[in-house]
């Protein structure tokens, strides 16, 4: 049974949230601000975090932050926050996914069931190493490493998923609807912002210089290609 941990310091929603997740057999905690979800996530070991942004003590950003700092668990963040800058935060910082508040329970499920489904153990690749430019970059599929320059990358899930698409088809110009099919699925719900977060971000952890890149392109008007020379 996944173990759901979910945040929010309404109680009507905590409760609603909670009710749609046990009716689909997930085991849900739940906390109403910042340090209780800290203390509970090392104490259960969540297989999901459904996490609020506007919290009484800490933040969600902050909490998501710690969060990455030790585990790759998947996040959804809630926001009431209308912005787009607002919630594309959330995304930089490593989050999975984000809904926007007022969101229907229906929703909110259906987007948990489809980030385990893509990032369950069938999600793995198979054995195989991916270098480029003469081991500049290494990509160790079967341990799920990157590393650049022979240092590890800290690299979050979508952000893997979405080189691991790139390293495999060098020279293959990408529109941003592709990328969001061919790395996270065609039940992955986002937009063509998010895919430019991802890239902004895989480009500070793999590029020398952001602002001229070697690895990955932008295809004005089109998307995005990677140029890597791979290694024999």
């Amino acid at each position: 049974m996944k173990k759901i941990l979910v945040v929010d310091d309404e109680f009507g929603i905590l409760e609603v949230v909670q009710a749609y997740l046990r009716k689909e057999g997930y085991e849900v905690y739940t906390a109403t601000a910042g340090n209780e979800a800290l203390g509970l996530f090392e104490g259960i070991r969540p297989d999901f975090v459904v996490l609020d942004l506007m919290l009484p003590d800490l933040s969600g950003e902050e909490i998501c932050r710690r969060i990455r700092e030790r585990s790759d668990v998947p996040i959804l963040m809630l926001t009431a926050k209308k912005e787009e800058e607002d919630r594309i935060r959330g995304l930089e910082l490593g989050a999975d996914d984000y809904l926007t508040k007022p969101f229907s329970p229906k929703e909110l499920v259906m987007r948990v069931k489809a980030i385990l489904r893509r990032t369950g153990p069938e999600t793995y690749v198979e054995r195989d190493e991916l270098s480029f430019n003469h081991g500049d970059l290494v990509i160790e599929k079967v341990e799920r490493v990157v590393r650049k320059a022979g240092q590890v990358l800290d690299l979050t899930r979508n952000e893997y998923q979405l080189l691991t698409t790139f390293a495999e088809n060098v020279q293959r110009t990408f529109t941003r609807e592709q990328l969001i099919e061919s790395s996270f699925g065609y039940d992955y719900l986002a937009y063509d912002r998010t895919i430019d977060v991802y890239v902004k971000n895989l480009r500070k952890k793999i590029e020398d210089d952001i602002k001229s890149p070697v690895y990955i392109l932008t295809v004005y008007g089109v998307g995005y290609k990677f140029k890597g020379e791979r290694d024999l």
